[in-house]
């Protein structure tokens, strides 16, 4: 699918942005975290306009790029960051020339515990389970995990479902879920605050559209007198233009690579990378 779309998706972007060919300063591709056959496409497109139009080629963190796309549109400075969505959950700050990893995730993502729960009711993906979630009644103990900074969600989703089989409402199992999985997140944000003692709290990612979790996150950095930013919904899900962002403060700060140092990287990791922009 993505590289029979590519061509013309390059095509309508020159259109929308009307440019031309020539007037592209450098191409920027996401080299990972994610599927390695997705990656992949990408990646060999951008080394093929980069070797066409003679210009530098930039390896972008798909994380790194959605924390400078939340920086950018909600102009935080400092902030700790909660990356949330069906892939990655994380806590994360800038810290000496990179973005270091308080927290995050031992086994699923937060939004894909949410959407697998919500494929197997029947209701489909988020944010289905928290519309649902909103006429529960009854709130049902799930296993509440945390150890230390780190969460996890696989036995959440597991009771959930347990639930689900033995006839629970189904309104009352949503509520239950979306109230346990968001404490927890909040949980670990709040302790990543009060570590670093910095007063903005960044959430991006696709979850970062939750209502929910807005509002427990703005009440906990209110303990802290802190100030809370959230992505704007448009820039909260996979989108060219983080990457590109991200491309154009790799491009100043001379982070470009060769066409042999281009592989993919389905692991990699935010705290890889080598933050010069903000030095």
């Amino acid at each position: 699918h993505h590289s029979l779309i590519a061509p013309e998706k390059i095509k309508e972007a020159l259109k929308v942005s009307g440019i031309s060919p020539s007037e592209i300063d450098a191409v920027a591709f996401s080299s990972g975290p994610g599927m390695g056959p997705c990656l992949r496409v990408g990646a060999t497109i951008a080394r093929s306009l980069s070797l066409k139009l003679r210009i530098p080629l930039i390896s972008v963190n798909h994380g790194v790029a959605h924390i400078e796309i939340g920086r950018l549109t909600t102009r935080c400075r400092d902030p700790v960051v909660l990356y949330v969505a069906g892939g990655n959950t994380l806590i994360t700050s800038y810290k000496d020339g990179r973005y270091r990893i308080f927290g995050e995730t031992l086994d699923i993502a937060a939004g894909n515990c949410l959407d697998v729960f919500g494929i197997k009711a029947g209701i489909g993906l988020m944010p289905n389970p928290e519309i649902k979630s909103l006429k529960g009644e009854r709130f049902y103990y799930l296993p509440y995990k945390v150890k230390g900074m780190d969460v996890s969600f696989s036995g959440v989703l597991t009771a959930a479902l347990r639930l689900l089989r033995e006839g629970v409402k189904l309104e009352d199992i949503c509520y239950s879920l979306v109230e346990t999985v968001y404490s927890m997140l909040t949980e670990v944000t709040e302790r990543a605050l009060a570590f670093t003692e910095k007063k903005e709290v960044l959430i991006v990612g696709g979850l970062s559209r939750s209502r929910r979790l807005r509002e427990m996150m703005e009440e906990m950095v209110k303990l802290h007198d802190a100030r809370l930013q959230v992505v704007p919904h448009e820039y909260a899900g996979d989108n060219g233009a983080m990457i590109a962002w991200t491309g154009v403060l790799q491009l100043l700060s001379n982070q470009t690579i060769s066409i042999e140092e281009s592989r993919v990287k389905p692991r990699y990791r935010i705290d890889e990378v080598e933050v010069k922009w903000l030095n």
